[in-house]
C-alpha cells in the first residue's frame, strides 16, 4: 500500500499561520497608528493660534499613514496566498500517489523493470540513439534508427540491454545535432514533503520535484502524450 510521507509537512495550516504572524506584527502596526494619532492630536492642541498648521499637512500625514497600512495589508494578503498555494500544491501532489505521470529527466533509477518514455525532435534524424551512462562511466547505446520530426517513443528493457540496477544518466544523440529533453512515464509510489516543495518517487526515475511533472494520466495508461 502506498502512503504519503508527510513527516516534515504535518500541520501545514499551523505552520502557515505562524509564518504569517511572523511576517507582519499586527500589534506593532496598531501601536504605530495609535502613536501617530496621539502626536497629531497633540500637534493640533499645542499649535500657535495665530499661526495654525495648514490642514493640508494633516491630510498629507493621514494619507501617508493610510499608505503604510495598505502596504501592510497587501503584505499579509500576499503571505496568505503563498501559504495557500503551497498547501494546495502539497495536496495535489499527495493525490498523485498510484497515478501515472510524465516527467522531464536527466537520469533514471533502473531496478529491472521496463521504462517507457519519449522525446521530441524538431527535425528528422537519419540516426538516433538513446545513451545511458552508469555511475562508473560505462555507456550503453540503444539505437533507435531513423526518426521523423515529432514525438519519438522508446522503451528501455534492462534485461534485454544488460543493464544492472542503479542510477543512469540519460541523453539523446541525433544525426541532426539536436539534444531533446527526455520524458519518462512512471507511476508515483509516494510523495515526500520537503522545504523546497513536494518530491515524488516515480517508478523508473526516482525522486522528482513536483515542478518537473509534464503530464498526468490514469494508472493504467501507457506512454503519456503518445
Amino acid at each position: 500500500m502506498t502512503t504519503v510521507n508527510a513527516s516534515q509537512g504535518s500541520g501545514l495550516s499551523g505552520s502557515g499561520t505562524e509564518q504569517i504572524k511572523q511576517a507582519v506584527n499586527v500589534s506593532d502596526a496598531t501601536q504605530m497608528e495609535n502613536n501617530f494619532i496621539s502626536l497629531m492630536v497633540a500637534q493640533i492642541k499645542y499649535q500657535d493660534p495665530t499661526k495654525p498648521v495648514d490642514s493640508t499637512e494633516f491630510l498629507n500625514q493621514f494619507s501617508a499613514m493610510s499608505q503604510v497600512k495598505s502596504m501592510e495589508n497587501l503584505a499579509t494578503l500576499a503571505q496568505n496566498n503563498l501559504v495557500l498555494t503551497d498547501n494546495l500544491q502539497t495536496l495535489t501532489a499527495a493525490g498523485l500517489v498510484g497515478q501515472q505521470v510524465s516527467v522531464a529527466v536527466e537520469s533514471l533509477d533502473l531496478s529491472g523493470q521496463t521504462v517507457s518514455g519519449q522525446f521530441d525532435l524538431t527535425h528528422a534524424s537519419t540516426r538516433t540513439a538513446l545513451l545511458l551512462t552508469d555511475s562508473n562511466g560505462t555507456q550503453t547505446r540503444i539505437e533507435l534508427g531513423a526518426q521523423s520530426a515529432g514525438k519519438v517513443p522508446f522503451v528501455i528493457d534492462p534485461a534485454k540491454h544488460g543493464l544492472r540496477d542503479g542510477q543512469y544518466s540519460v541523453s539523446i544523440e541525433s544525426e541532426n545535432g539536436e539534444f531533446p529533453q527526455v520524458e519518462v512515464a512512471g507511476q508515483v509510489s509516494n510523495v515526500r514533503v520537503s522545504a523546497e516543495g513536494p518530491v515524488l518517487q516515480v517508478q523508473g526515475v526516482g525522486s522528482v520535484p513536483f515542478y518537473n511533472i509534464l503530464e498526468f494520466a490514469q494508472a493504467d495508461a501507457g506512454l503519456l502524450g503518445g
